[in-house]
């Protein structure tokens, strides 16, 4: 039941994200560019209620996420996010009033189809009160931490196009990443100590601070170039570090053995499923 219900959760913040994709986007889209890392850029945004609008679902996507965390292993909540491009793309069509040509409707069967093969193949599993030593968290920020400024400072460097998206993108994903684990680690205090102690932990307020930090990387990687270089670093990064700190952090275990089989063929189609539906996706600001 505690899986079902982590399911559910994730797919809600996966479809909240989605909406939140689009119309941050969107508003990102209608303010200056900047050259450099400008956190003024949220005082642009501020001003458009689309932007807020899209902060609102943001914070009904991170209680979906907290609860899918709280519930289910990490390695099996995070993949589940990489449904947000489809269903992005989805809105985005709603929204520019567009219809969808057939391989784009072929590639979001791939990446659903896909998704659901790699994650039967690899039945992700996991203690839910696992403890996270002191030396694991160690290891793992400091490793985020220096991924994440060494892709952001790559990316803010170079000029508006694919590699500045694709950086800015990939170090978003990083950072999400790390919000997640956080963020699980959080529930975990709040499951065992209460309210008191959620409000007292360290991961409560570092969740929060890399949360901050990803939605800032998020809008600068939406102005840094095209969905085709920053959303697939984005999807496919986030999930991949997930897996990678569900692993590390928590003790979590996918199926070995001739399990790698439709693991690999899934994670085939969601590569070519995302690739397609970023390069062929609607562009939010002029509808094509």
């Amino acid at each position: 039941m505690g899986v079902v219900l982590s399911v559910v959760f994730a797919l809600v913040a996966a479809f909240s994200n989605a909406l939140a994709t689009v119309l941050q986007r969107r508003a990102a889209l209608s303010v200056p560019q900047s050259r450099g890392f400008r956190p003024g850029l949220i005082l642009d945004l501020l001003r458009r209620p689309v932007w807020l609008a899209g902060m609102l679902a943001v914070i009904v996507a991170g209680v979906g996420q907290a609860a899918a965390l709280a519930t289910g292993p990490m390695s099996l909540v995070q993949p589940l996010f990489v449904l947000e491009l489809p269903l992005a793309l989805l809105l985005a069509s709603l929204v520019t009033g567009r219809r969808l040509p057939r391989v784009l409707w072929a590639a979001v069967a791939a990446v659903v189809g896909g998704l659901g093969l790699a994650l039967a193949g690899a039945a992700p599993a996991g203690e839910h009160a696992e403890h996270v030593s002191a030396a694991r968290w160690l290891w793992a920020l400091a490793a985020g931490a220096a991924a994440v400024v060494v892709l952001a400072g790559a990316g803010l460097k170079r000029p508006v196009g694919k590699a500045r998206a694709g950086c800015l993108g990939a170090a978003t994903a990083v950072c999400y990443a790390l919000t997640a684990a956080l963020m699980k680690d959080a529930m975990r205090v709040l499951d065992t100590g209460g309210p008191a102690a959620f409000l007292t932990a360290w991961q409560t307020y570092a969740f929060a601070a890399a949360g901050v930090g990803a939605v800032l990387l998020l809008e600068h990687a939406m102005q840094g170039g095209p969905l085709v270089a920053s959303q697939p670093a984005l999807t496919l990064g986030d999930a991949t570090v997930s897996l990678l700190l569900g692993a590390l952090l928590y003790r979590e275990q996918l199926r070995a053995g001739w399990w790698l089989v439709p693991q690999a063929l899934g994670v085939a189609l969601v590569v070519a499923g995302v690739l397609t539906l970023a390069r062929r996706g609607i562009d939010l600001r002029t509808g094509r």
